[in-house]
């Protein structure tokens, strides 16, 4: 592993799922990613927010924040729609970049897919049916982010107010409402997308990502924990700028696996 430079991620999901907000909390950054190609030459900011505009993303296209370049992104455009040459485009994409590339700087080591959950009787679709049951990612791991958490928020109000507590009450049982529904639905997506083919290896609901210092520890962590090997681990704990507290745990860890190890050998 010492040969990789960067570590790649490939960011999926429907339209308005947030992805752009966490890559730049991830990142450090409220700025938007510079572009490149799959040969690493700039394409052109306006060029690429008029194609994003139109609905329109090229998986091959790397997004870089400069506050971490060591961070690589792919955005997958939505396949809602039933696209089937979007599917496959993509599909193609995963096994061309997938641990078996034949330049492993190249390769792409962790997928997050965003459901968003602003209609939550929506989060598992078509599309996410279709891509986990049809799309063999290999080795390389699957993260299900429950992005845009908080808007649950309104409905744990409306719930409160429908159970028959006043607005005042409800604000201050809201918290504990809003976990329940959380739970709920997370427990609903784990169900339906276990079921499937090719299962997600872990979930992660996301919340406040869109304040300007939003903690991505837990994001980084479950990530860190799903990849396969310790060189991965290590890439990706130390690209990561967010959190030394990370750091400083993977090498304690690290430490006392090393050390229980030698234990066991020595009997």
């Amino acid at each position: 592993m010492k040969n990789i430079e960067r570590f790649r991620i490939l960011v999926m999901g429907r339209a308005n799922a947030g992805k752009t907000t966490i890559l730049q909390r991830v990142c450090n950054s409220t700025n938007q990613p510079e572009i490149f190609d799959g040969k690493g030459n700039k394409i052109d900011s306006a060029t690429v927010q008029g194609t994003l505009k139109r609905g329109c993303h090229d998986i091959k296209h790397e997004l870089v924040f400069q506050s971490n370049p060591r961070f690589v992104f792919h955005d997958s455009c939505g396949f809602e729609a039933g696209s089937t040459e979007q599917f496959e485009e993509m599909k193609r994409f995963v096994v061309d970049h997938a641990a078996m590339a034949r330049k492993v700087n190249n390769r792409i080591h962790a997928i997050w897919y965003c459901i968003p959950m602003t209609d939550c009787r929506r989060t598992v679709t078509a599309a996410e049916q279709k891509f986990f049951n049809a799309c063999d990612t290999g080795h390389v791991p699957v993260m299900v982010l429950l992005t845009k958490s908080d808007t649950l928020l309104l409905d744990a109000i409306q719930e409160l107010e429908d159970e028959g507590f006043e607005t005042e009450e409800a604000h201050h049982k809201v918290a504990q409402k809003h976990g329940e529904l959380l739970e709920k639905w997370l427990a609903y997506i784990k169900f339906e997308l276990n079921k499937c083919k090719f299962p997600p290896r872990g979930y992660l609901p996301l919340q406040k990502m869109h304040d300007d210092n939003a903690n991505c520890t837990a994001l980084i962590q479950s990530t860190t924990n799903v990849l396969n090997g310790e060189s991965l681990q290590k890439l990706l704990i130390s690209t990561q700028q967010s959190s030394i507290t990370l750091c400083i745990e993977y090498a304690v860890r690290r430490q006392v696996s090393n050390y229980v190890v030698g234990q066991m050998l020595r009997f």
